[in-house]
């Protein structure tokens, strides 16, 4: 009898589709991916001469920004990426500025893929790096905030 055992959340990798030069290895590792979850909102409505409760309708799906952590990286492909869709957003000059599908994939032991996600159309809303502290012992880690329309899960 087969035993199932829930994969690990440690080994992934994070591809970015129509991002060029993105498809190296040293871009597609992160050390922490979160917001691949959604929310349905509800609207409440109240019945006449119902006081027992309150029907909750659902409306649409709500998805948080997607946030990949990595350590800091120089001269890479993501952030040209980052750059572009701040000179295209935020300046007079316009860039050709196209939003990117995002591929996450959960890995088995076997670097066989468990789960992928498919992120469609982001783009960067958010780039920052960790505090710089003398005291302690640390890498600088970049964290890239991504706003998308929704994801699917593919297996």
């Amino acid at each position: 009898m087969p035993t199932y055992y829930p994969p690990g959340g440690f080994h992934f990798k994070v591809e970015f589709v129509g991002v060029d030069g993105a498809d190296s290895d040293t871009e597609q590792r992160f050390q922490e991916v979160s917001g691949l979850n959604f929310e349905i909102e509800t609207e409440e409505l109240k019945e006449g001469g119902e006081n027992r409760f309150t029907y909750k309708l659902p409306k649409r799906a709500k998805y948080p920004n997607l946030v990949l952590k990595r350590g800091l990286l120089q001269g890479t492909a993501l952030l040209d990426w980052c750059k572009s869709a701040m000179n295209t957003w935020f300046t007079v000059v316009i860039y050709d500025f196209k939003p990117a599908d995002i591929i996450v994939t959960l890995l088995d032991e076997a670097d066989k893929p468990a789960a992928i996600w498919n992120v469609v159309q982001a783009y960067p809303v958010s780039w920052k790096t960790s505090d710089f502290r003398a005291q302690d012992n640390s890498i600088v880690i970049e964290t890239l905030e991504m706003a998308y329309q929704y994801f699917e899960r593919k297996m």
